[in-house]
């Protein structure tokens, strides 16, 4: 591991020693100023909840863009909190599982287990929460700093997933792991490079949606679940989700199946509406207008 990185390292062994509670206060300081600095964060997230809740006046409009980027922020504190205590620290957080017998019976049956774990609440707990229970692979992209992928092996440590990279041989994994009943994580919300998805409605707006995790579950048999660890109120800890996916997540027609999956990650959305990463850049695509460009800018708070 690289000084520097080792130094990073040591900064997240410093964080997790403060309380969960202190560590999501630091976070939405950070979040609140990130909205008050009118930072591309604070703006893309405008946009998106101007797009998905375009029924809000703009009183609660403020309110839910203020709350969000207080999320934001505490989802950045506590992940480093998360990684510098270890996966034995971080389990102990957990305060609940709702809907933890449907993932115990989809690993009995030996047919395989699909994860769709969207871009909300801590999906790093997450991680730990799911390879506590069984050998899991994981769909990722390399971070572009080489070095912290020392890092992230260091603090996943005895529940580190398998890295499988987005790439051609890394998908044939997948289906491997998934014919031989194992488990695989994907993030469902993930959008695909052009020409490689569907467009599907996402919170009443066309989004270009993958096509892999349909496909998986297409030719695979395996069993679709959506999962996300809820962050609760007061740093008292969290709470698992696990959800069954929609009918027709699995359809060969991929226009159906992608709609099914948008809908999945809909109905976990709406259970932690403001823990959504809504600064990502869901709506855009190639063929029209950029909202991102266009928007106005976020509104301070």
């Amino acid at each position: 591991m690289r000084p520097d990185i080792y130094l990073l390292y040591l900064l997240l062994r410093l964080v997790s020693l403060l309380p969960l509670r202190t560590v999501h206060a630091l976070g939405a300081w950070i979040g609140r100023r990130s909205l008050r600095s009118n930072s591309r964060s604070a703006r893309y997230t405008a946009t998106n909840l101007r797009l998905t809740r375009p029924e809000l006046p703009a009183e609660q409009h403020t309110a839910l863009l203020r709350r969000t980027m207080e999320e934001e922020g505490k989802g950045a504190t506590e992940i480093a909190a998360i990684w510098g205590g270890g996966s034995d620290k971080a389990l102990g957080l957990v305060r609940e599982v709702v809907g933890g017998e449907l993932f115990e019976a989809a690993l009995a049956s030996g047919k395989g287990v699909i994860i769709a774990a969207p871009h909300l609440g801590c999906w790093e707990l997450l991680n730990y929460w799911l390879c506590s229970k069984t050998p899991m692979a994981i769909l990722y992209r390399p971070p572009r700093i080489q070095a912290i992928e020392a890092l992230l092996r260091k603090v996943r440590g005895k529940l580190a997933p398998e890295q499988v990279r987005a790439e051609g041989a890394g998908v044939r994994t997948l289906f491997k792991r998934l014919a031989a009943g194992g488990t695989v994580g994907i993030l469902p919300d993930q959008k695909p490079r052009e020409g490689e998805g569907e467009f599907a409605p996402f919170f009443g707006v066309d989004a270009l949606t993958m096509v892999l995790l349909p496909r998986l579950a297409s030719r695979t048999g395996a069993t679709v679940l959506f999962s996300f660890a809820e962050r609760l109120e007061g740093g008292e800890g969290f709470r698992i989700h696990v959800l069954p996916a929609p009918a027709g997540v699995a359809d060969p027609d991929l226009k159906v199946a992608c709609a099914a999956l948008n809908r999945g990650v809909e109905q976990c959305v709406e259970l932690a509406f403001s823990q959504y990463q809504w600064h990502y850049k869901r709506f855009t695509a190639h063929d029209r207008p950029d909202p991102y460009k266009v928007s106005a800018s976020a509104t301070a708070g």
